[in-house]
């Protein structure tokens, strides 16, 4: 079975043969629907033991009885991923949608098929419907909300993330993850003392919360403000994540801000082993700079400008140094 198969077969929970009767309009066991009900049984069956081809045409007979059945078509969607027949799949799924535009699982499961094909602005798009569905479900999940508001930071819609996070907080007003996402969101929008008040919260509720004593340390560092205390807080993320190389960046770039270049760039080399990212090549620029390798500081910066290009402060430090 191939990955997306894999994957998505598995997100297809079908209940027991008796669901077929809970459609909308709440249809009355006549022989037409008795028929249906009869070849969506054998479909399960023949669906349970791997013969999808078999599963696929008594679907179709149960559909033929009850073309509207949301519940045939999704398991007519899942007996077409297994046989990796992918955009009839998507076909059915989209005809879900369709009928019931206020459901969850087909969106959910058309997000991981456009994930899986690499197809992430229609992924997104259709894990975003799938998530404010199931918000209006269940108005009270803490964690629906939560990973709503995560895809709207990585699609950079931080006031949305914003708004979602807040409700979060409306409705646990000690959630310190909730705390930290919000402070992260500040800090993207420019809002640098809600930033830090919300890190700080975050951190009165979970001292061990080594993301915010990480983010905490380094957003002190970038103010020049605190540094020793920044020091302490990203010495104890490191303690508790010793390899993570996002971490270590932060303190060298601490020890930068507290005028130990050389100790800033022994850190800040075993970061750039450990993970690639264009802020640490940026930063070893700017250590290499103030060691005097102008050189070394013009690769590193051409490096950081590669991976992430538009950075108009590394472009005129490229400039500074040529």
């Amino acid at each position: 079975m191939t990955s997306v198969r894999r994957v998505i077969a598995a997100c297809l929970c079908m209940g027991t043969a008796a669901l077929i009767l809970m459609t909308n309009d709440c249809m009355a066991l006549d022989k037409r629907l008795s028929s249906s009900l009869s070849h969506y049984i054998m479909a399960t069956m023949y669906d349970s033991l791997q013969k999808e081809d078999r599963a696929i045409t008594e679907y179709k007979k149960a559909l033929d009885q009850d073309k509207k059945n949301t519940l045939i078509h999704l398991g007519l969607a899942s007996a077409y991923l297994k046989a990796n027949e992918i955009d009839k799949a998507v076909d059915e799924l989209n005809l879900v949608v369709k009928l019931d535009p206020a459901g969850v699982e087909a969106h959910a499961i058309l997000s991981l098929v456009y994930f899986l094909q690499n197809n992430n602005d229609l992924a997104n798009k259709e894990y975003e419907l799938a998530l404010k569905n199931a918000s209006i479900l269940d108005p009270q999940s803490l964690e629906i909300y939560k990973g709503l508001g995560l895809l709207y930071i990585r699609q950079k819609k931080f006031d949305s993330a914003a708004a979602t996070y807040k409700k979060v907080l409306e409705l646990s007003k000690e959630d310190a993850e909730a705390h930290f996402y919000l402070g992260s969101i500040y800090f993207e929008l420019g809002d640098k003392a809600k930033a830090e008040q919300e890190l700080e919260k975050a951190l009165s509720l979970k001292a061990d919360y080594a993301q915010a004593l990480n983010f905490l340390g380094y957003f002190l560092a970038g103010e020049n403000k605190s540094l020793d205390r920044a020091e302490v807080l990203v010495k104890k993320a490191i303690e508790m994540d010793p390899n993570n190389g996002a971490y270590i960046d932060s303190l060298g770039w601490v020890y930068f801000k507290q005028g130990k270049a050389e100790e800033a760039l022994k850190l800040l080399l075993k970061s750039a082993a450990l993970i690639d990212d264009p802020e640490i090549f940026g930063h070893l620029g700017d250590v290499y700079f103030k060691l005097g390798d102008k050189a070394k500081a013009r690769t590193s910066w051409e490096k950081s400008l590669k991976a992430n290009p538009g950075q108009k402060e590394i472009e005129k430090k490229i400039e500074a140094v040529k």
